[in-house]
C-alpha cells in the first residue's frame, strides 16, 4: 500500500494574534497550483503529491483508535550521528533531535499553530515588560534515575546551562540572566532585556530539553552518552556511529487520552546510516523500519519506492542554502560575498539535490505561505548573474586594499565544503562550474562527515572564528524567528561582544552560534526590538528590516526550501496527531522531527 501523508500546518499564531499569510503563492508567481491531502490522523487517503509549496492549510487530524498495542521496535535510519547527548553542550539538528525527544522532555513543546503550549510545563506568564517569566512545572514527574523533577532541578541544571556550548548561544539570545527556584514547582526565569518570545527558546533543546543536573555535574562528559532525562525512552546502550539504543521509561508520566500509559514501544534503536541511498535500501529491504530525510532526492526516489510504507512530508520555512565565514579574508567584502552569490544557480542546485517539482527557490527564512514571508525581501534577493558577479569579484580583485593579502588583480582561490552526501556533492558542483567559469574565481571543494562540519562551523578551537569559508547550511524553522536569528546574529566572537557593548552602551551577547560571523550593529537593533513588543505587525516589520538588510550584505545565502520526511512501515501509526497536555494538536512532524512517545504498531 502506498501512501503520501502530507500535514501542511494552520498558519502561525504570534503571541494570541491570528496573522494573514503574506506573499500567497498565488500572487508572486511561484505556484503551479498543488493538491493538499487532508489528514485524518494516521489513516490518510491517497493525494498525488504536491508539486510545490502550497499555501499552509488546517488540516483535520484525529487520534488513533482507542485499541492500544504495546511492544515493538522502532529501528530510525538517521542521516547523521549526534555529536553527543548533552542539551547544554552538543549542538543538534534535526537528526538528533529524533534521539534527544526520546530521552528528554522539553518544558513547552509547539502546537499545530507552532505556539508554546505547556509540555513539562503547566504554563508560562510574563510581567509587564517580558523581563519576568514565571513557569509552573507538572506534579509527579520523575528523572530516569529516580530523582524527582522539581523546580530547583531547573535552577541547578541553568548553572549547568551557563557554561555550555550550545545553551550558551541560546542564553545570550535570549537574554536570560537567571533561573530560581521560587516555589516547590515554579520557576522563575529573569532576563537582562525584554523577550516577548522567550517561552518560544523553552520548546528546542539548549534551554528547554530537561536533563538530570545531579547526574549531568558528576559526569558531564559520560552524560553524552548516558543521559538522565524525564523523557518516554531510558538510555540502554550506545555505540557512537552504529546504535543507539533506548527501552520503554515504565515510570513515564504522560499518558493518552484514554488512560493508557505511554510510550506504547518497547523500544527505540537510532541507528546513523549517512548514505542517503543505503538508508532508503534499507527501509526497503526491512533492515530499518523508520528513516528521516532532508534530502530532496531522497524524498523524490523514497515516493517512487514506497510501497508499504507511509510518507510523512513537510515543508516549511526551513531552507538550504549556506554561509560565509565573514571575519575571514575575502568573504569580509560585501563585494565579494554578493558577487559570488550571483553565481549561484539556485534553479540548477535545486535540480541536482532532486528538488525540482519538490522546492521553490528561497529568497530569505521565511517561506511564501509563512505570515512572517516579505515581499520586498524577495524582490530585493539577488539574481542569478554571473556576468555582474564576476565584475563584482573583479572589482574587489583590482582593489589595492583587498583583504586577502593576494597580489592585485590575482583570481580568488576560495574552499566550499559540504558534508559528503552524493546530492550536496553535487550542488556544489554546480556552485563551483559557474565560479571557475567566470575566470576571476579558483575553488576547491572539501567534504567532512556532518559532526566534523558542525564542529569546523562553531570554532571552538579558532575563538568561535571557525576555520570554514563558504560553508553549505540550513536555516530557519517554522519557530519564532527570534530563536533562529537572534544566536546567528549576535556578536561572534566574545572580543565583538565587549567592543559593541562599550560602542554601544548596551550589553551585547556573544553567540558561539553566529555561525556567518557576520556583525551588524543596527541589525543587532532590529531583532532585540522585535522581542520587547508582542505586536505581530510591529514584529513583521522588524524581520523585514533584517532580510532585507541581509539581501543586501549576504552573509548568509540559499537554494531552495527544505521538503522533509520521515517514512516508517505502514503498520506504524502516531507520528500524526499527537497532542499536548492540554489536548491540543501537536505539530506533528515538522524538519523531520518524531516525536515517537505515541508510536505504535496495528495489527
Amino acid at each position: 500500500m502506498k501512501k503520501s501523508l502530507m500535514k501542511l500546518l494552520a498558519l502561525l499564531l504570534a503571541f494570541g494574534m491570528i496573522a494573514a499569510a503574506c506573499g500567497d503563492s498565488d500572487d508572486d508567481g511561484d505556484s503551479t497550483g498543488t493538491t493538499a491531502a487532508e489528514s485524518d490522523g494516521d489513516d490518510a487517503t491517497t493525494t498525488a503529491p504536491p508539486t510545490t509549496v502550497a499555501t499552509q492549510v488546517e488540516t483535520t487530524t484525529t487520534l488513533p483508535e482507542d485499541t492500544v498495542d504495546y511492544g515493538g521496535t522502532v529501528t530510525l535510519g538517521l542521516e547523521a550521528e549526534a555529536t553527543g547527548l548533552r542539551p547544554w553542550e552538543d549542538s543538534c539538528s534535526s537528526p538528533c533531535y529524533n534521539m534527544f525527544i526520546a530521552f528528554f522532555d522539553k518544558l513547552f513543546e509547539i502546537n499545530s499553530d507552532f505556539q508554546p503550549v505547556g509540555w513539562l510545563a503547566t504554563d508560562g506568564t510574563p510581567n509587564a515588560d517580558f523581563t519576568e517569566w514565571v513557569v509552573t512545572l507538572r506534579e509527579g514527574v520523575t528523572f530516569h534515575n529516580g530523582e524527582a523533577l522539581t523546580a530547583k532541578s531547573i535552577e541547578d541544571m541553568f548553572a549547568i546551562q551557563a557554561t555550555g556550548a550550545a545553551s550558551g548561544g541560546a542564553i545570550a539570545a535570549s537574554g536570560l540572566g537567571s533561573v530560581a527556584a521560587t516555589g516547590e514547582l515554579e520557576v522563575t526565569y529573569t532576563l537582562t532585556r525584554p523577550n516577548s518570545a522567550f517561552l518560544a527558546f523553552l520548546t528546542r533543546s539548549p534551554l528547554g530539553m530537561v536533563f538530570e543536573p545531579g547526574a549531568a555535574a558528576a559526569d558531564p562528559d559520560g552524560f553524552a552518552d548516558a543521559p538522565v532525562g524525564t523523557g518516554p525512552f531510558v538510555i540502554d546502550s550506545r555505540d557512537v556511529d552504529n546504535e543507539t539504543v533506548g527501552v520503554r521509561n515504565a515510570d513515564y508520566w504522560l499518558a493518552d487520552d484514554d488512560g493508557n500509559t505511554l510510550p506504547y514501544l518497547d523500544e527505540m534503536r537510532f541507528r546513523p546510516i549517512p548514505d542517503e541511498g543505503t538508508r532508503l535500501s534499507s527501509i526497503v529491504s526491512g533492515t530499518i523500519n523508520a528513516m528521516q530525510t532532508l534530502r530532496q532526492g531522497t524524498i523524490r526516489d523514497t515516493r517512487d519506492s514506497a510501497d508499504g510504507l507511509t510518507l510523512y512530508e513537510f515543508q516549511g520555512n526551513n531552507t538550504g542554502g549556506g554561509m560565509f565565514n565573514t571575519l575571514v579574508p575575502p568573504y569580509d567584502d560585501a563585494r565579494v560575498r554578493k558577487g559570488l552569490i550571483m553565481m549561484n544557480n539556485q534553479e540548477a542546485i535545486i535540480d541536482a539535490l532532486g528538488g525540482t517539482g519538490i522546492s521553490l527557490p528561497a529568497t530569505q527564512w521565511f517561506s511564501p505561505d509563512s505570515p512572517w514571508y516579505s515581499q520586498d525581501a524577495a524582490d530585493a534577493w539577488v539574481p542569478f548573474d554571473p556576468a555582474a558577479g564576476a565584475a563584482l569579484v573583479q572589482d574587489y580583485l583590482d582593489d589595492a586594499e583587498r583583504t586577502d593579502g593576494k597580489a592585485v588583480g590575482e583570481p580568488l582561490d576560495v574552499e566550499l565544503s559540504c558534508p559528503p552526501d552524493p546530492s550536496l556533492i553535487a550542488a556544489m558542483q554546480v556552485f563551483e562550474q559557474v565560479m571557475t567559469a567566470s575566470g576571476v574565481v579558483n575553488v576547491t571543494i572539501t567534504q567532512f562527515d556532518q559532526a566534523t562540519h558542525i564542529n569546523t562551523a562553531l570554532g571552538r578551537e579558532n575563538g568561535f572564528v571557525g576555520e570554514h569559508e563558504i560553508h553549505c547550511w540550513r536555516w530557519s524553522n517554522d519557530a519564532d524567528p527570534s530563536l533562529g536569528l537572534n544566536p546567528e546574529f549576535s556578536a561572534p566572537t566574545p572580543e565583538i561582544a565587549a567592543e559593541a557593548s562599550e560602542a554601544l552602551g548596551v550589553a551585547v551577547p556573544f553567540s558561539p552560534t553566529a555561525f556567518s560571523n557576520y556583525w551588524d550593529p543596527e541589525m543587532f537593533g532590529w531583532l532585540a526590538a522585535a522581542v520587547q513588543t508582542d505586536d505581530f505587525d510591529e514584529r513583521k516589520a522588524l524581520y523585514e528590516q533584517v532580510m532585507l538588510r541581509l539581501a543586501d550584505q549576504v552573509p548568509v545565502y540559499y537554494s531552495g526550501h527544505t521538503a522533509t520526511l520521515i517514512a516508517t512501515t505502514d503498520d506504524m501509526v502516531g507520528l500524526n496527531g499527537w497532542t499536548t497536555p492540554d489536548g491540543t494538536l501537536g505539530a506533528g512532524f515538522p524538519a523531520a522531527e518524531g516525536r515517537w512517545h505515541r508510536v505504535r504498531f496495528t495489527g
